[in-house]
């Protein structure tokens, strides 16, 4: 359209030039009328519809222009109509590239194993339990359990990582990544409809078709400016009785502002989210993000890492020991697919036990499994399950200690009797309190956290992440209570990850999926997905959601005020109708190139100094290598009173080793190499005094411990020595345990986005 305009355009002015008058107003005429037609039928049904878009004016000004022989006025209109129209084309395509890519880089084919022999076959032909050959450089086409040793995968296309992942034999791989490193070999757990890529290719298409809401915004600016505009045009004709001077405040008031700006500045924004792992599955959920005002966020998997690792195993019956009863566990576990099940057979792994076949299984969805493993019955579920009659007083008070202290314990039967209980900890993402922070600089009033947990768990983690509110032990529609409670305090998102949260994310004004893969429940039910597991892309898609609209906003204002100038100008009679049309031509490029910032910019955890990912990955494996251990600080000075004392005398001595042999060479390395390079970061004189200051008292209580250590006689502690010993391990445990939280938050703030 753009080259026809432009060609008619030039042999009208040829033609007038040389002489020919009507040939010149007839391929003015033309090119006025080419862009015009394919807006008649939009327009004809919003006036049925009794919804006047700004697309009115234009059409008003070209038929007023023809009717009035400024055809050469008409046909410009008629340019900047098609100029605008290619412009709206070449910022979306721009705008959508990311997600086209991500369609465009679908896997069409997979190496399937059968046999002994390679056959390449369509992906549709893939089903559960193929075994497929990834060869270097290929992107995985379903989502499978990797059968080699090792795998290294690119899943940049999927959550943004710059880094490549490193998995295990008997991990889970996602189709669209991509093979970094050498051949391996995975089993398809989902067949190609089913699998990751999949799900994030219907998300993309339904964020491509979506029409953003901003345009029905636009639609109703067009309330008032549209009569407000006819109003002046009218006004103009009627003053000066002149009916050009009327056309030309109709010239300048044609609003592409609105027609293009708005529906620019939306797409420009999904496509920014798609570039951080953010699907925006739409135009309408991108407004409706900016505006948030209340979240209530999920717990387990959300504000947690949701994946449970085993913490302890504490043995009721003395005639077990901790492995056997882990490993009897671990044994009758292989069966199951819970998520705890997962963790305890790992766990076992882990340890180097040998895992037995169990016959005779018997699973009770949400209870837990019985089997036959190495002629003993043995159980693994829930107490209520296991037990029959009244509970034997230690069990009673490690029930009460966990409901305290940890979120979750199973246990463990053998031969009927109740012999032991596995804990399990669901840490706190370290990302989670500073993303509550953020969420608040961004707007956000109210935070409210929801779990099904007891209300001691519950409360204990939204005082350490900060929330204002807990809604403890609640189910799938307590949440959907929540949910419409804060509706009504303003707009309201859910922020989910699990398919018990899908009712409360479709009633949320938006819904968010955390870490969402495929088809999943909570990702179907969300209205955002972010496909990288970490809170803090949260805030990223709030930041692009009212960046996007603030720019849309402020290229409707500067487009419309600088209008309503040339309006004022052209109703006085200072701008002819030829001169309007090329001034608007101008509006329109200002306000569509404002628009196009919106594809670029900084998210909040892009800006502010970085380490390098180098660093932070060194950081982060010491930190996961050292954090299980210092529990064992607590655990021993709660166990000293029922230790024997040569048997304290070890544990205690198990404790000086790892304080000597690991916590303080950290520290002193953190001292030394890490805190001065964050210094540099940070600015200021000493920026890190205060975590300097905390490592001086570390160093000092491990002092003390160890001068109390070697004070104790051969037999080892007694009574007196055991209050002595187990204050400096409360202490030790308290002061540790502060500092790595402290040091993982400002890590965490300060890693390449």
């Amino acid at each position: 359209m753009l080259i026809l305009t432009t060609a008619g355009l030039a042999l009208g002015g040829l033609s007038w030039m040389i002489g020919w008058t009507v040939p010149s107003n007839v391929f003015f005429a033309a090119v006025a009328l080419l862009p015009v037609i394919p807006l008649i039928g939009d327009m004809v049904e919003r006036l049925r519809k009794r919804q006047p878009g700004v697309d009115v004016i234009a059409l008003l000004a070209v038929a007023a222009a023809l009717a009035l022989g400024e055809y050469l006025t008409a046909a410009i209109i008629g340019l900047m109509l098609a100029t605008g129209r290619f412009l709206d084309e070449f910022a979306a395509g721009r705008a959508e590239r990311a997600l086209t890519a991500l369609i465009s880089r679908a896997p069409r084919s997979a190496n399937r194993v059968r046999d002994g022999q390679i056959e390449i076959v369509d992906v549709d032909e893939v089903r559960r339990g193929d075994r497929l050959l990834i060869k270097a450089g290929e992107v995985i086409p379903v989502d499978g359990v990797v059968l080699t040793d090792r795998a290294l995968v690119d899943e940049a296309a999927l959550t943004g990582e710059p880094l490549p992942a490193e998995r295990a034999g008997g991990d889970l791989v996602s189709s669209g990544s991509v093979n970094a490193a050498d051949v391996f070999e995975i089993q398809a757990t989902a067949d190609a409809e089913h699998s990751t890529y999949a799900g994030i290719i219907r998300l993309v298409e339904q964020a491509r078709q979506t029409r953003a809401p901003s345009v029905r915004l636009a639609d109703r600016w067009a309330g008032w400016f549209v009569p407000l505009a006819l109003g002046v045009s009218g006004l103009a004709w009627a003053v000066s009785g002149d009916p050009v001077r009327g056309l030309a405040v109709l010239v300048v008031a044609t609003p592409c502002p609105l027609l293009l700006a708005v529906p620019i500045a939306v797409v420009s924004g999904i496509s920014r989210g798609a570039h951080r792992g953010i699907i925006f599955r739409g135009g309408a959920s991108l407004e409706a993000l900016a505006q948030t005002r209340n979240v209530l966020i999920d717990k387990t998997g959300t504000v947690t890492v949701g994946r449970p690792a085993l913490r302890s195993v504490v043995i009721f019956d003395q005639g077990w020991t901790e492995e056997e009863a882990l490993r009897l566990a671990a044994s009758v576990d292989q069966t199951s697919t819970h998520v705890l099940a997962r963790a305890i057979v790992d766990a076992a792994r882990k340890r180097g036990l040998r895992l037995s076949m169990p016959s005779d299984v018997g699973e009770v969805a949400g209870s837990g499994v019985i089997a036959k493993v190495d002629d003993h019955s043995v159980g693994v579920g829930r107490l209520e399950w296991l037990l029959e009659g009244e509970p034997a007083a230690p069990i009673v008070d490690f029930r009460q200690r966990t409901r305290r202290l940890a979120p979750l314990a199973i246990f463990v039967s053998i031969d009927g009797d109740v012999v032991a209980a596995i804990v399990f900890d669901d840490a706190i993402r370290p990302d989670a309190a500073h993303t509550i922070r953020a969420l608040r600089r961004t707007g956000v009033e109210r935070i409210v956290m929801a779990t099904g947990d007891n209300a001691m768990v519950g409360r204990s983690v939204g005082i350490a992440i900060g929330v204002d509110e807990v809604v403890a032990e609640c189910t799938p529609a307590e949440k959907v209570e929540a949910v419409e409670a804060l509706r009504g305090e303003g707009v309201t998102t859910m922020v989910g990850d699990g398919i018990n949260d899908a009712p409360a994310l479709a009633a949320a004004d938006v819904g968010v999926a955390m870490g969402a893969r495929g088809a999943t429940a909570s990702s179907e039910a969300a209205d955002v997905v972010l496909m990288v597991d970490q809170l803090q892309r949260l805030v990223d898609a709030i930041g692009i959601a009212q960046r996007s609209r603030r720019i849309a906003l402020q290229s409707v204002v500067v487009g419309m005020s600088l209008s309503g100038v040339a309006m004022t100008f052209a109703a006085f009679g200072l701008l002819a109708p030829i001169v309007g049309a090329l001034v608007q031509e101008a509006i329109d490029v200002v306000a569509i190139a404002n628009a196009l910032r919106a594809l670029v910019g900084r998210t909040p955890s892009q800006s502010g100094p970085k380490l390098s990912p180098e660093l932070s990955q060194r950081l982060r494996v010491e930190h996961d290598e050292l954090m299980p251990e210092l529990d064992s600080l607590r655990e021993t000075a709660d166990r000293l009173d029922d230790l024997s004392p040569s048997a304290a005398r070890d544990e205690l001595e198990e404790i000086r080793r790892l304080l000597v042999d690991q916590i303080l060479p950290h520290e002193a390395e953190d001292e030394r190499v890490i805190y001065p390079q964050v210094a540099v970061l940070l600015g200021g004189e000493d920026p890190m005094a205060l975590m300097s200051r905390t490592h001086r008292e570390i160093f000092h209580l491990v002092d003390v411990y160890q001068r109390q250590l070697s004070d104790l006689p051969g037999t080892g502690p007694d009574p007196a020595d055991n209050r002595d010993l187990r204050r400096i391990l409360y202490s030790l445990h308290a002061i540790l345990r502060l500092h790595f939280d402290q040091e993982e938050e400002l890590y965490f703030s300060l890693q390449e986005a």
